[in-house]
């Protein structure tokens, strides 16, 4: 008879995928290798499902995308050359906060410690190299070498990688995949165990007096929403200042979709020395800033120029308030904004001066006038005009160069997911990351949690498209539902704008992009998955399409290329590269002083 006292025992590998399912992921983006295979074997039975990519780039970009629709994802690749080709994926995951669970299955411990000169090693024994490369590039690193402390290890690396939203790198040799481990833990979610910090209520009291008392006062105030809202869980509270201030509010691009853009009191993207000459004045002359978790990137802030006055400026981060210049540490920011807006007396709230007429979004695209249908298409009013297409609960993604910049034009409907990039900037990663973004959508409208009308829609250049173009296969071979518009004007546009409009390294090789559903493998005449493609050229050849009844479906796999003049930008963009270019040169142009600048930056690092 077995002893009944002893907790159960399972496989090492079924405790992690049994984990990994208990954060809410249910798919797993890889490629197998030697070190990883036996480990996939107990993917399925967790109730996981395999994505299988076609390399480990676009599985890591694919993992990123779908951490930042669901909150966390899980990588798996192989040692040494897998887990190197997806460090570039993973640097971003890192520097934008994408919770990456990265697990790499590698050499038996007893090949470690006879330093055996084993393959996708550099043939010195040392296997502790690509784990050292790895600390620059997650939050934590969990190597699983000891059965007796192994599930423990597991858990505190995946309670890292949710506290922190980061990547974390979890080792696992192909010796302890089968390691015999206690399930006992297992009893309970890991989410459940997380700490909860308790803010000490002195502190959290005079904070939040010392805000009330600010946001009581202020005579010319401004709300600026940043893209790490939802990286910190404050993405609601955020929305609800905006709506119960009332106070003009504006986001970053790294922001931008976050806050509800159908309030009257939403004015876009602030875009400082870059955007509208009449906003950057009227800001600087603000009394009182609320910047919600922001991201003092050069190209979040343009250049900088949308940093504000220290004395005048709130910063709220992840576990901390400054409050024009005074700091208060170690506060849990989620349970800090819940208590101000249950204390916030409306009534107390200032009279607005009136501020600049920045422009109602939605009604300058909706007075737009109709295009002539026999006009090229142009990035002037693309933007705007595609925006039509959107609906409630769509995940809209905009690729690095013009369509990261023409995007912040678009006026997005409530419930909008918006993905960008705003300081890795890795061109080719918004279309590997789309087939991990459309598959966690179809999760979540499996699952109830987004509607299921909702579609994964992604603005993709051309030369990006070619530096990742395996990921069509990655769609295919898993059957997400994308729309996917390709802008074609031949080459990098955004590096044109910088330098060499003429040059011949901007340029790319054209190819035949709408062929490419159908080399990677993509059905014929299939109802269960049907493909679409079209080639628009003019603004009606584009008004009929964005008609057409198939691609607003959104069901399987649509792509339509717009061919757009190569010295065509769109403005916001054309500004910020003549700041780039004197930047660049070492131009004096500056909001303020380069110390100035290093403070503010350092302040919310």
């Amino acid at each position: 008879m077995p002893n009944s006292t002893n907790p159960p025992q399972i496989d090492l590998a079924a405790y992690l995928f049994t984990r990994i399912h208990q954060l809410g992921i249910r798919s797993i983006h890889g490629v197998p290798g030697d070190f990883n295979l036996v480990a996939l074997d107990y993917i399925e039975p967790a109730g996981l499902t395999w994505v299988g990519n076609a390399n480990e780039l676009n599985a890591g970009y694919s993992a990123d995308g779908y951490a930042r629709v669901k909150g966390v994802s899980a990588l798996i690749t192989a040692f040494g050359v897998g887990e190197l080709s997806a460090l570039n994926a993973v640097g971003g995951a890192f520097a934008e906060r994408a919770a990456v669970v990265h697990i790499v299955g590698v050499p038996s411990t007893a090949s470690q410690k006879a330093r055996l000169t084993m393959h996708h090693s550099f043939g010195d024994g040392d296997f502790g190299r690509y784990r050292r490369v790895y600390e620059g590039f997650s939050c934590a690193q969990v190597n699983l070498t000891d059965a007796s402390t192994a599930a423990e290890m597991v858990d505190w690396g995946l309670r890292q990688c949710l506290l922190q939203s980061r990547p974390v790198y979890i080792e696992l040799p192909t010796d302890f995949v089968q390691a015999k481990v206690s399930a006992e833990r297992l009893e309970q979610d890991i989410r459940l165990s997380l700490p909860v910090a308790e803010n000490d209520e002195v502190i959290e009291n005079a904070a939040i007096e010392d805000l009330l008392r600010r946001l009581y006062a202020a005579k010319q105030p401004l709300i600026i929403v940043d893209g790490f809202a939802p990286r910190y869980g404050i993405s609601e509270e955020a929305d609800g200042l905006v709506r119960v201030t009332g106070f003009p509010t504006s986001t970053t691009p790294f922001g931008k979709g976050i806050v509800n853009e159908t309030y009257p009191n939403f004015h876009g993207i602030y875009a400082g020395a870059a955007g509208k000459q009449v906003y950057m004045p009227w800001v600087n002359s603000c009394d009182l800033i609320v910047r919600i978790a922001p991201l003092n990137a050069d190209t979040n802030t343009y250049g900088y120029t949308t940093l504000t006055n220290r004395n005048v400026t709130v910063e709220i981060g992840q576990n901390s308030i400054e409050i024009c210049g005074a700091l208060y540490r170690d506060l849990n920011t989620k349970v800090f904004l819940q208590k101000l807006l249950s204390r916030l007396d409306t009534s107390r709230l200032p009279c607005l001066d009136p501020y600049p007429d920045l422009g109602n979004m939605l009604q300058i695209r909706d007075q737009l006038p109709a295009p002539q249908s026999d006009a090229p298409i142009n990035q002037d009013t693309f933007w705007l005009r595609v925006s039509h297409f959107f609906r409630s609960g769509d995940i809209v993604m905009t690729e690095t160069g013009t369509s990261s910049s023409g995007g912040r034009e678009f006026v997005l409907p409530p419930q909008t997911t918006m993905i960008n990039s705003a300081i890795w900037l890795s061109i080719g990663y918004m279309l590997g990351a789309c087939t991990g973004a459309a598959i966690a959508q179809a999760e979540q409208i499996a699952s109830g949690t987004r509607p299921s009308s909702s579609r994964t829609i992604l603005f993709e250049g051309d030369g990006s498209f070619q530096m990742s173009a395996q990921s069509v296969s990655d769609m295919i071979r898993n059957r997400v539902n994308v729309v996917i518009f390709l802008i074609n004007n031949d080459g990098y546009t955004i590096e044109r704008y910088i330098h060499g409009m003429k040059a011949k390294h901007n340029w790319v090789q054209p190819w035949r992009y709408l062929e490419s559903p159908w080399y990677f493998g993509a059905p014929r005449d299939d109802p269960d998955y049907p493909v679409f493609t079209r080639r628009v050229t003019t603004w009606g050849e584009l008004v009929e399409v964005l008609e057409d009844r198939q691609l607003r479906a959104g069901k399987g796999f649509n792509m339509v290329e717009v061919v757009m003049n190569v010295e065509d930008a769109p403005s916001s963009l054309k500004n910020l590269v003549l700041m780039v270019q004197k930047r660049n040169a070492g131009g004096p142009e500056r909001m303020r002083t380069e110390k100035e600048v290093e403070e503010r930056v350092q302040v919310t690092a």
